[in-house]
């Protein structure tokens, strides 16, 4: 069953209806090339051990088939240790539905609902929720008893899951594959049905019967689950690694899971997946639970690198998302009014600026105290001045100049791109066992943040989720790294990863968009293209050397 192209054919015979497709061990590229023309295009190519979006592609027409079977073979090679393939007709904007199922050596087989993982990228999914939205009782107990098929036409036994892709109009169900383990998503199932799917895997393993007969187990409630990873949404979602350098993760409870393997300090790493936690909540209702998913996501605190967190945040209040309408090319579809950084609130300006005045003195008091110096009259706090008030100038490279005037202890004047509105602002910074706390009074309006200063960033965390400002680089330093001409004239890599191909040689002719070098990170292909138009000067890595994000790959001439 963990064979995909076996699997379709034993569902076929065991009555669960399938994809139309090609499943066959030819594997010529003539044979493939005719099958996917039979299909007709759009074709899906799946590695047939494949698993997790890695060695599968999508090719929109036949004249980019070959290049998409190609990379799919390539990177399932990597990942599996197999290149045979598979052909689907691609559905566009499907759900993808999934049912827990489980069986023991006695014969017995139950399955514990559906869960739905519609909202992905790259193949993979981002956030699963269980049970499924708008699936009527009578859809939940075919699609159950479809799965429940599924495994006894094999004799299964353990823990498994049936996937199936679901017409989001017509709610028309085919089988997609089967995953023969414990799959990532499986907390939201055992949250709904009070369940512990790893117990019964060990008893079932041991040759006990299945804990629960089908009428014994019951739905309750509706769970989520989102998947923090290490990743840039804005940059096509590319994976990333680096330093943890904060984290901050939420409280766990009954209703509230962290599965994680990292701790502060930690390094997410190239080699492998870039995930780096489990946010699981359940709730009385769909509603309660996404409530309480928008809450532990503001109190997901990352300094370090990228992550997805403000991106899960954004998805969780998006309307749609909200509504439950929800299917595969979902952040695809909604990319352009869904996420991004927006500017223009000053608050979060005034935030971030009065954090770094707070911290300047607390670091000041600190110095005094150390040096014994608490009671000299001469020790006075930042910003004091006789017969006149301070005026700073912070220039955030994200979020504009903010003029601040002190006016007294802890309480400044301040206003955004010498606009005209004044705000009065007044707070405290206090340090505790997460950091450091901002409580900030924008216009008698109390607000409490987390805060991370480092000598580059501020960092502000607040239940809309996280913001960073960029404090200006010294001139000097500017310099001294020398101009960005070189960036211009190049290609990069936008990730750490290891030279899987290059595609061009020293004086190829290219044009924007062809194809250059092949870098693999996380087991995923990426493929750098030409930024523009030019001549091919210098290649400056091979296959299988390994390179490190922004390092320039190929130079052209000027």
């Amino acid at each position: 069953m963990g064979i995909k192209s076996t699997s379709k054919a034993i569902m076929s015979e065991a009555g669960v209806p399938i994809i139309k497709g090609y499943h066959g061990s030819d594997q010529s590229l003539a044979k493939l090339k005719h099958e996917a023309e039979q299909i007709g295009f759009p074709v899906m190519i799946k590695a047939v051990r494949g698993g997790g979006g890695k060695g599968m592609r999508i090719a929109f027409s036949a004249s980019e088939f070959e290049s998409q079977l190609e990379s799919a073979k390539r990177e399932a090679l990597k990942s599996f240790g197999d290149e045979a393939m598979l052909l689907e007709k691609f559905v566009q904007e499907p759900r993808h539905v999934e049912v827990q199922i489980f069986g023991d050596h006695h014969g017995n087989y139950v399955h514990l609902f559906e869960r739905d993982c519609s909202v992905q990228r790259r193949h993979q999914k981002v956030i699963e929720e269980a049970p499924a939205p708008g699936i009527s009782e009578s859809l939940r107990n075919e699609l159950g008893q479809a799965a429940v098929r599924a495994a006894h036409a094999v004799g299964y036994v353990g823990a498994g899951t049936v996937e199936f892709i679901l017409d989001r109009h017509t709610h028309a169900f085919h089988f997609m594959e089967m995953n023969t383990r414990l799959q990532v998503e499986h907390p939201i199932t055992e949250m709904v049905t009070n369940t512990d799917l790893v117990e019964w895997q060990l008893k079932v393993a041991g040759g006990e019967k299945l804990p629960l007969t089908q009428d014994e187990i019951n739905l309750r409630g509706h769970a989520f689950e989102a998947r923090i990873y290490a990743e840039s949404p804005n940059d096509g979602f590319l994976p990333g690694a680096g330093p943890l350098d904060y984290l901050v993760a939420p409280n766990p409870g009954p209703d509230v899971r962290v599965e994680t393997g990292v701790r502060q300090g930690d390094e997410v790493s190239v080699h492998y997946d870039p995930m780096i936690a489990k946010l699981v909540v359940w709730g009385e209702d769909r509603k309660d639970a996404l409530m309480k998913m928008r809450t532990n996501l503001a109190d997901y605190n990352i300094v370090g690198l990228n992550t997805n967190v403000d991106f899960l945040l954004e998805l969780c209040n998006h309307g749609e998302f909200v509504a439950g309408n929800v299917h595969t090319n979902f952040i695809e579809q909604h990319k352009t009014d869904c996420w991004g950084y927006v500017d223009g609130d000053h608050k979060r300006i005034y935030k971030a600026a009065l954090a770094v005045i707070l911290n300047e003195q607390l670091q000041a008091e600190e110095v005094a105290i150390s040096a014994k110096e608490s009671y000299n009259p001469f020790v006075l706090e930042s910003g004091f001045r006789v017969n006149h008030l301070l005026v700073r100038d912070f220039n955030f490279a994200c979020g504009g100049q903010t003029q601040i005037t002190y006016r007294r202890p802890n309480n400044f004047s301040m206003k955004v791109n010498n606009g005209q509105q004044v705000y009065k602002v007044a707070g405290s910074l206090n340090k505790t066992e997460t950091g450091l706390e901002l409580t900030c009074r924008v216009d008698n309006v109390v607000v409490k943040s987390r805060v991370v200063i480092t000598p580059t960033d501020v960092h502000v965390f607040t239940k809309d989720g996280s913001f960073k400002f960029t404090l200006p680089v010294p001139k000097y330093k500017t310099e001294k790294l020398g101009g960005s001409g070189i960036i211009g004239d190049s290609a990069l890599s936008p990730l750490p990863g290891i030279v899987e191909k290059v595609c061009v040689k020293i004086g190829d002719s290219v044009k924007a968009g062809d194809p250059l070098v092949i870098v693999i990170a996380m087991k995923m292909e990426h493929t750098i293209r030409a930024p523009k138009d030019g001549i091919v000067e210098k290649i400056n890595y091979n296959a299988g050397e390994n390179v490190t994000k922004n390092a320039v790959l190929v130079k052209f001439a000027d």
